[in-house]
């Protein structure tokens, strides 16, 4: 599969921030993200729909995304998108790492890997199947909960990553008050799941 962009040495950045993980296994941590744009999933409810067309952002130098995440004194870059994988993230995850930077990636899966990662969360989407390769090599699985259905399809892709890879379940945001109480007793009921919940939205930071 081609990736979106043939150079590598430039991306196309929709926005760029330091912050505080909100969400998943590394929640609390301060973190700098890296929003690229391009997307071919088309989640209906995706909070970033503006990130999806790739040819509204600007091309930036891996070398500026680098030296940015390093001059924030960060030890951790996030990855996200959109749609990360549509591009080739191997000059970005380099740059990062000769920086000493962890690198950590949120992808859905849907696209072939690319980059080097210390850390890869894959949050699979209904309107596009993740990719075999990618769940294989997954540290956190996190599946976004929108109805009673999505528990069942949670555990179909609990049965294909590794033994060691964390679970997540995740209210969707505008769901929130009716699917977070239906978390909080699946876990009970299977605890090998952990419940995720998007803390930065409710501190109202990035």
């Amino acid at each position: 599969m081609i990736k979106l962009n043939s150079n590598p040495n430039n991306l196309p950045l929709m926005e760029h921030f330091y912050t505080l993980q909100g969400e998943g296994y590394h929640t609390g941590r301060a973190a700098y993200f890296l929003r690229l744009g391009g997307c071919d999933v088309g989640c209906v409810w995706c909070d970033v729909k503006e990130s999806w067309d790739a040819n509204k952002h600007p091309q930036v130098s891996i070398e500026s995304m680098a030296q940015w995440v390093k001059e924030s004194g960060t030890e951790m870059a996030v990855i996200t998108g959109g749609e990360p994988l549509m591009h080739n993230l191997n000059g970005l995850t380099d740059c990062l790492q000769n920086l000493g930077i962890e690198t950590n990636i949120e992808t859905s899966g849907s696209h072939p890997l690319s980059g080097k990662w210390n850390w890869i969360c894959v949050s699979p989407k209904k309107f596009k199947e993740p990719l075999t390769q990618v769940l294989d090599q997954a540290n956190e699985l996190k599946i976004i909960i929108f109805n009673k259905s999505d528990f069942e399809w949670a555990e179909k892709y609990a049965q294909l990553v590794q033994p060691d890879c964390k679970l997540y379940l995740q209210p969707e945001w505008e769901q929130r008050e009716k699917v977070t109480p239906l978390i909080v007793d699946y876990c009970k009921l299977n605890p090998t799941w952990r419940i995720s919940l998007q803390t930065h939205k409710y501190l109202q930071i990035p």
